[in-house]
């Protein structure tokens, strides 16, 4: 007679990016543009994740999960893939930082309908480039010689009336800007620098360009990833609040209760008995004539 033997199971594998990606889904789809699916945003999704070990370790922690589900539906909002090409997710601290691609910039700003070409590139020291009085006459490139080093880069917006609109920076001003991210010598800045910069003329050039609310916040997304320097108002005085007396004071109050504690009135004090006043030395009279 043959003994039943017990088969153990093994436990079932669970695909942690896979279900953190399930779980977020639904919100994607309410926010997703037709261009998008969500089946396809969300391959897009765990694939990202799994390239990239610093964003498994994020799913480590309540603040990573958070950060990365931020980052996510920004994407999803805008329909931009995080593939690599479009957007990166960037670790930064504890916190996940989007950065919009060049590319992710320029199909924004083509989805408007406004614009009908869009180009970029760099200008290196064996070109032959001109720009005068805000436009760029030539620019041409002999492909049987090495161009040299990037000196600047521009970017030139066609609209479909056929105007036209360029701007031009200097790599100086470039790594200017570049000093200001968050992740200057990580990600993107060293692995795409020509892209980088490309986006960065470009997002120049886009405060002469009629915005779509999706470009504008995509722009907005994207300098999010930058250390802007603070800067008044224009028309407003930027007060020094610190130096300025407060009306009232800040009463006391309970830590547990919230309630406010009062203090007991002063007592009055006494009257003071009137100083004798000092005499004063008579001046000598002047006389009137």
């Amino acid at each position: 007679m043959t003994e039943n033997v017990p088969v153990v199971q093994e436990p079932k594998k669970i695909d942690v990016v896979q279900k953190y990606v399930d779980e977020l889904s639904a919100g994607w789809v309410r926010v997703l543009p037709k261009i998008c699916t969500p089946e396809r945003f969300a391959r897009v999704a765990v694939t990202c994740i799994k390239k990239n070990s610093k964003l498994i370790l994020a799913l480590q922690t309540k603040e990573g999960k958070k950060s990365l589900a931020e980052a996510f539906m920004k994407c999803a909002e805008l329909g931009i893939e995080p593939d690599g090409r479009r957007a990166y997710l960037i670790p930064y601290k504890n916190d996940i930082q989007l950065i919009i691609d060049y590319k992710g910039i320029a199909e924004l700003a083509m989805r408007s309908g406004m614009i009908s070409n869009i180009h970029a590139d760099k200008v290196c020291e064996n070109d032959d480039f001109e720009y005068n009085i805000g436009e760029i006459t030539k620019h041409r490139i002999d492909f049987r010689r090495p161009r040299g080093e990037a000196y600047a880069y521009y970017s030139i917006v066609t609209f479909k009336d056929g105007t036209k609109k360029c701007e031009v920076m200097s790599k100086d001003e470039i790594d200017a800007i570049r000093k200001r991210s968050k992740s200057p010598n990580n990600g993107p800045w060293v692995t795409d620098y020509d892209e980088m910069a490309k986006k960065t003329v470009f997002k120049r050039l886009s405060k002469w360009l009629p915005l779509s609310p999706e470009l504008q916040k995509g722009i907005d997304i994207d300098n999010e990833e930058y250390e802007m320097p603070k800067q008044p108002q224009q028309g407003y005085i930027e007060a020094d609040y610190e130096a300025l007396p407060l009306d009232d004071e800040i009463p006391d109050f309970d830590d547990k209760t919230g309630e406010i504690i009062e203090e007991p009135d002063p007592e009055p004090e006494a009257p003071k008995a009137p100083e004798a006043l000092a005499e004063q030395p008579q001046q000598p009279q002047k006389a009137l004539f």
